[in-house]
């Protein structure tokens, strides 16, 4: 799940850890007051009007603005909010920004230089152990600098047993190039923010970037923080935090219908039980030379009801010129699943693409006499290589 920056920063300062302080607005009168109210708990003389959306880039875009007065405030506030903001991890048409984080100069005159830095805390996968990503070569895409200056990127991998270690911190520090005040602001930085990110189940924080001000403090600047969805039941308080008007209608519809789904941009819609046969049945969709156009995993009880939320859900998308319904009857019986399909078909009304079915497991024979029998326009098939040879067929 992911969050807006103003919560994520949020998150972090709950941890001691030293964020850019800002009050979130929706609209140009609220920008004016959460202007002046920073100003009189800051101290504040210039602002930063920041959109709110769950995109990179937005400085990109033009959704992060400097407001030098109050009347500033106010334009650059009606500028972004309602605007469309177009960032590259975006879609074409982009993400209208529904409100804006108005935010402190954290960049003021003081005795020593700033110094911006890229940090992230994420799962090494290779070696199945958090590790810290960092950076001297802070505000710049990390892709870039790994490109270019890959001298610049550093990890420190953790071990679980023991956390982040003291030495770790101060490595972190050190490579960074942090000297007197700020090295020590720095470890109590790094400290802070993987406490955080264990204590709320993260998948993912990017912080970039993480600002060491002209009077050596360090703070967060920006602030991407995922979290880890089979970890929410356990921090209802973050799972309240849901934006559902930045994420996907389809897939908010199909998450509320207890089915496992993503959206695609691909022309074969998968209904599927398990997720491994779903990226499996992906495969054989793209080696049959056409394209999933999404993963929907439908569990282990793929009882009429659920097909046919299925079905409504995967024939959403205009793009859809056939159904891959792929099952194997384990827990569930196929000739239960066929009887479903077939209820669910009739309950849909007529659909305007072809289905290939494909049941295997427990009474695979009694469910493809069902299909077949039904009198519906469903390509009842057997092995995998049917399937694939039926899509092809079907979708050329």
């Amino acid at each position: 799940m992911n969050l807006h920056e103003y919560q994520g920063k949020e998150i972090l300062s709950s941890f001691g850890v030293g964020i850019q302080r800002g009050i979130v607005a929706t609209t140009p009168d609220e920008a004016v007051e959460a202007a002046k109210k920073l100003s009189e708990q800051t101290g504040t003389k210039w602002w930063v009007v920041k959109a709110q959306i769950h995109a990179g880039g937005r400085g990109k875009g033009g959704g992060v603005k400097l407001a030098k007065s109050l009347d500033e405030v106010r334009e650059r506030a009606s500028q972004i909010i309602g605007m469309n903001l177009v960032t590259p991890q975006t879609p074409k048409e982009g993400k209208k920004v529904h409100q804006v984080l108005i935010a402190e100069d954290v960049y003021y005159p003081g005795p020593n230089p700033t110094k911006e830095i890229y940090m992230s805390v994420l799962l090494n996968r290779q070696v199945g152990r958090y590790m810290i990503l960092y950076s001297p070569q802070g505000g710049m895409d990390i892709e870039e600098v790994a490109e270019n200056h890959p001298d610049q990127i550093f990890t420190e991998i953790i071990d679980p047993a023991t956390g982040l270690l003291d030495f770790q911190a101060r490595r972190i520090a050190f490579n960074l190039g942090m000297e007197g005040q700020a090295y020590k602001e720095m470890v109590k930085f790094v400290h802070a923010l993987y406490k955080a990110f264990i204590s709320i189940d993260a998948s993912l924080f990017e912080i970039n970037p993480v600002l060491k001000t002209s009077d050596d403090r360090v703070i967060a600047v920006d602030a991407k923080v995922v979290l880890d969805d089979n970890g929410l039941f356990r921090h209802p308080e973050y799972a309240a935090m849901r934006d559902i008007r930045e994420e996907d209608p389809t897939e908010v519809e199909a998450r509320e219908a207890n089915l496992n789904f993503v959206k695609l941009d691909g022309n074969v819609g998968c209904m599927v039980n398990g997720a491994g046969l779903a990226m499996a049945t992906m495969d054989i969709i793209k080696l049959s030379g056409g394209n999933p156009a999404n993963f929907l995993d439908v569990g282990g009880t793929a009882d009429a009801a659920r097909v046919e939320k299925a079905f409504r859900i995967i024939l959403k998308d205009p793009n859809v010129k056939a159904i891959l319904i792929n099952i194997f009857g384990g827990i569930v019986r196929c000739d239960r699943v066929a009887q479903g399909i077939v209820d669910a078909y009739r309950n849909v009304g007529e659909i305007p693409v072809p289905i290939i079915v494909r049941l295997q497991g427990t009474n695979a024979e009694e469910a493809k006499q069902i299909l077949d029998t039904s009198g519906l326009k469903v390509h009842s098939v057997i092995a995998l290589q049917e399937a694939a040879d039926k899509v092809k067929e079907l979708v050329g």
